[in-house]
């Protein structure tokens, strides 16, 4: 059978299209928005998130993940409910005593979404806005975000995912890696934003996971330590996408060894515009900060 120059040439255009829609050029500089911006909205939360987007400059909404009890993937940061900055269904006051009354892990979706997490006033951030939400589910808070990508015609942002996942808390505040690694990936890919993912942990077991089977996403291995950069990669056991580095490890050595082996290097969480600015200066590759309207002043 003889195949037309013109059949070929149709066929390797298809080829060429699906797979460029499968990459994403990740931003030259990541401005990322910390739990959505934690200083100006409720963490974690839609709202955070849409407001992000709103700040022009930034370009990557940064989020946690835990697994609840049947199985949902939701957006919040801490192993329990916070009496820092939660309220009960009823509006009431967490008492400190009870700040292990509540884990995630251990609650149905459907009576976690009750509780109100943007009400309470939040100690050190008293300029966030105060609104009464709730935690949301990771399917939902996409949702949302792409929906207003698509209709205010903005640019694609990325999603830095963190698992709070953690060895000692397996079977008690989450569940074992595999399985919070194929609950959060379903939603990736049912969702279809793999192309514009960052999956970060401390715990390095799930994105170890991830670089094994899912390698075309990309990785960021959060480090806190005194180690050197050479020992965090070892201990990982491969060069990720990016190292993530509390902010005050960053120096001009660790940078120039990451770049050296082609990662990057974006700390967490700068606020002021001084240490900002200090760590644009180190060239950095990005930075992760509470305050998205701070980082997008620095130069």
């Amino acid at each position: 059978m003889k195949i037309s120059k013109s059949l070929v040439v149709i066929c390797m255009s298809v080829i060429t299209l699906q797979a460029t829609a499968q990459v994403a050029e990740f931003p030259k500089f990541s401005a990322e928005a910390h739990r959505g911006g934690r200083g100006l909205w409720p963490e974690n939360t839609i709202l955070a998130m849409q407001n992000a987007m709103k700040i022009d400059g930034i370009t990557t909404l940064e989020m946690d993940t835990h697994i609840t009890k049947d199985g949902q993937v939701v957006v919040t940061h801490d192993d329990y409910l916070s009496p820092g900055f939660m309220l009960t269904p009823e509006g009431k006051e967490i008492p400190s005593t009870d700040a292990k009354r509540y884990p995630i892990f251990q609650m149905e979706y459907k009576d976690l979404k009750q509780f109100d997490l943007g009400t309470k006033p939040l100690a050190g951030f008293p300029n966030q806005q105060k609104v009464k939400t709730n935690i949301p589910l990771m399917s939902d808070l996409i949702d949302a975000v792409q929906k207003d990508i698509k209709k205010n015609k903005t640019k694609q942002f990325f999603y830095n995912i963190e698992t709070k996942c953690d060895a000692k808390g397996d079977g008690i505040t989450n569940p074992e890696p595999a399985v919070f690694v194929e609950l959060l990936m379903d939603v990736i890919k049912k969702k279809k934003i793999m192309p514009y993912v960052v999956i970060q942990s401390f715990d390095k077991r799930t994105i170890q996971l991830i670089h094994e089977k899912y390698p075309d996403v990309k990785t960021s291995f959060l480090v806190a330590n005194k180690k050197s950069y050479e020992e965090n990669i070892a201990d990982l056991g491969f060069k990720p996408f990016i190292l993530s580095p509390l902010w005050q490890m960053v120096n001009e050595e660790l940078i120039k060894k990451a770049h050296a082996d082609g990662v990057k290097i974006i700390p967490w969480t700068a606020n002021t515009l001084a240490d900002i600015q200090k760590l644009k200066a180190l060239n950095v590759d990005g930075i992760i900060s509470d305050y998205p309207d701070i980082l997008v002043q620095a130069k």
